[in-house]
């Protein structure tokens, strides 16, 4: 995709959606980074069931070690993996605390040292609680780069590294929120819906699905 297709993509994703966010709900960067550590091979919509039940008991890291691991465990039960993620959201509660005086540090080498943080989580905290220009790739991202030629790449990293590149500045600030609702409503993996897609015109990806708006 070429530089003025990729600046008519995005204008037209931010006509859609001005100010697009996470679907994660959250109210404190640390209700964020607990939130998005849940969120692996979970959906949004699981985490946020749960969460509304944690974090009017403890949403602060000491409320959450006060919990201990197996009380933690009674409010995430319903979330895939929460026995580990149990484990890797006290380690991260004790971090907090011994180390950052209970805060979220906004510095990705700290966020990355936390356990059950990555680089794709802490992309999402830099980006969505403290402004940071950056682009958490997951398997949504991944598929839209590649398949509409907006940014190809083997893995993540070099995806990641191509829409840093590519994504003009203006954009760069919501780009991954745009191409992650993208991916998860229109650009979906098994049937993307195509006919009602605004970026038809602009994408690259050879087997489109057929039909028109409102077929």
């Amino acid at each position: 995709m070429d530089a003025a297709s990729i600046q008519e993509m995005f204008e037209r994703l931010r006509e859609l959606n001005p100010h697009p966010t996470t679907e994660l709900e959250y109210s404190t960067p640390f209700e964020l980074l607990v939130a998005v550590i849940l969120s692996a091979q979970a959906t949004d919509v699981g985490v946020n069931k749960a969460t509304r039940r944690l974090y009017p008991v403890a949403n602060t890291p000491q409320a959450i070690l006060d919990l201990g691991e197996d009380g933690l465990k009674q409010y995430i039960s319903t979330i895939g993996l929460f026995n580990a993620k149990a484990k890797n959201v006290i380690a991260t509660c004790r971090i907090l605390v011994e180390q950052h005086g209970g805060e979220v540090p906004r510095d990705r080498a700290a966020l990355e040292a936390l356990p059950g943080v990555g680089r794709k989580t802490a992309n999402v905290v830099l980006n969505t609680a403290f402004g940071e220009p950056t682009m958490a790739v997951d398997t949504h991202i991944f598929r839209v780069s590649n398949r509409t030629g907006l940014a190809p790449g083997k893995d993540v990293r070099a995806v990641e590294d191509s829409l840093l590149r590519r994504v003009p500045p203006e954009f760069l600030q919501d780009a991954h929120h745009w191409l992650i609702l993208h991916g998860r409503y229109v650009c979906k993996a098994r049937r993307p819906d195509c006919p009602r897609c605004v970026i038809r015109d602009l994408c690259l990806f050879p087997d489109k699905t057929p039909g028109t708006v409102g077929a």
